[in-house]
């Protein structure tokens, strides 16, 4: 049984910082490409920060510089560090592990874990 739990949000004042992870299991972990995605309450799902398998990151513009997406094979868990949050940046924040190959796709999502930033 797969499971991605998501840990670490909560209030914030605007300026602030959270450090999001998400913990996996049931996959193996180090194959999976993970990314986080956020919605805002009437908005749709949009992708925030991306690591895969290798390493490489890919960030949303409206975060680049301020979130950091790390991953820890060892711990099956993926990390975002959040900096500098914006009353924007509220949202529910999932985390998604995806694995493409050979015509298969897998694709797993969590809960989510509500960020709340204060102005």
């Amino acid at each position: 049984q797969v499971q991605l739990v998501e840990s670490g949000g909560g209030l914030v004042q605007a300026g602030g910082s959270l450090r999001l992870s998400c913990a996996a299991s049931g996959i193996t972990f180090s194959i999976y490409a993970m990314t986080w995605y956020r919605q805002a309450p009437g908005k749709q799902r949009d992708l925030v920060a991306t690591i895969t398998s290798g390493g490489s990151t890919n960030y949303a513009d409206s975060v680049e510089g301020r979130f950091t997406i790390s991953r820890d094979n060892a711990k099956n868990t993926v990390y975002l560090q959040m900096n500098s949050l914006k009353p924007e940046d509220t949202a529910v924040y999932y985390c998604n592990a995806d694995l493409r190959g050979g015509g298969t796709r897998l694709n797993y999502w969590g809960k989510g874990t509500l960020v709340t930033v204060s102005s």
